[in-house]
């Protein structure tokens, strides 16, 4: 149902460089704050059921001119920083563990949760985020979680529908996901496939700010989105993050450190690249 106003074979480098997990700490709300006034990055998603949400959201609020989209949570991949729905736990047992908490793990999600239970979930976030006075220009996942299984991507592409609103769609975070939902795209759909985003073998041999400087000299024209996850490297998230380095507070901080640079400024300008943001993408 939306249209691209970009034509996908445009001869222009086009990024979006997108902070994800905005709400999930004070860490994580200054950072990102401060890549979008200081630094480069243009677009963010903001986690309802999160405890630093309503921090997040009265910035988005006071600071419409700044892109920002829900970030869907069905997942709590920490080991101490737990959190659960927005929903009352009787109204959806099954999306939560023994201590009432979201699973760790999308296989979890998979396994126990009941695809009626998700969408009132789903619904539910985007509905709280609107009753905040959110005006959000699409909607993403936390982890991806949305395409564990054919049934919760359906829900989750019907959201669009529903709320008119786009969801980012793309075959190659099925990648990430370790499933393959690309028979449950069709050609209908606005789906963003050139995505760059670290790896755990790029932060674990130091290699991260290299590989962020190559996205942005290789880039390839057309819509890109690049997708990052910056915080400080501080006490409240290095609490948060305990014992789980992948996109942990030093990862994090890494993220905020290049992308508020005057390097990252600069590889923008010498290679022509031109920054967009949802609202750029679709009409």
């Amino acid at each position: 149902m939306y249209l691209t106003k970009l034509n996908p074979k445009t001869n222009k480098k086009l990024l979006m460089i997108h902070a994800d997990d905005a709400g999930l700490s004070h860490s994580q709300n200054k950072a990102i704050i401060s890549c979008l006034e200081e630094g480069n990055v243009n677009s963010y998603s903001i986690m309802v059921p999160c405890a630093h949400f309503k921090e997040i959201a009265d910035f988005a609020k006071k600071n419409p001119k700044y892109d920002y989209g829900i970030h869907l949570t069905l997942t709590c991949e920490w080991e101490k920083h737990r959190f659960g729905p927005v929903l009352p736990l009787s109204e959806v047992p099954s999306l939560v563990d023994k201590n009432g908490h979201f699973y760790k793990k999308k296989e979890h999600l998979q396994k126990h949760s009941l695809p009626s239970e998700i969408e009132k979930e789903l619904k539910a976030q985007i509905d709280l985020a609107f009753q905040y006075g959110l005006q959000p220009s699409h909607i993403d996942s936390h982890m991806y979680s949305v395409a564990c299984s054919p049934a919760i991507f359906k829900i989750y592409k019907e959201l669009e529908i529903q709320y008119q609103l786009p969801v980012l769609i793309s075959r190659n975070l099925f990648k990430n996901t370790g499933y393959d939902l690309r028979n449950n795209i069709n050609q209908k759909d606005l789906t963003l496939e050139q995505i760059h985003m670290g790896t755990f073998k790029e932060y674990e041999t130091g290699k991260l700010g290299e590989y962020y400087e190559n996205v942005l000299q290789k880039l390839e024209k057309g819509v890109n989105l690049l997708l990052i996850h910056p915080a400080f490297d501080d006490d409240e998230m290095k609490s948060i993050t305990v014992n789980h380095s992948n996109f942990g507070s030093e990862w994090r901080e890494i993220d905020y450190n290049f992308f508020t640079s005057k390097r990252c400024k600069t590889l923008l300008q010498e290679n022509s690249i031109e920054l967009v943001d949802w609202r750029d993408l679709i009409k």
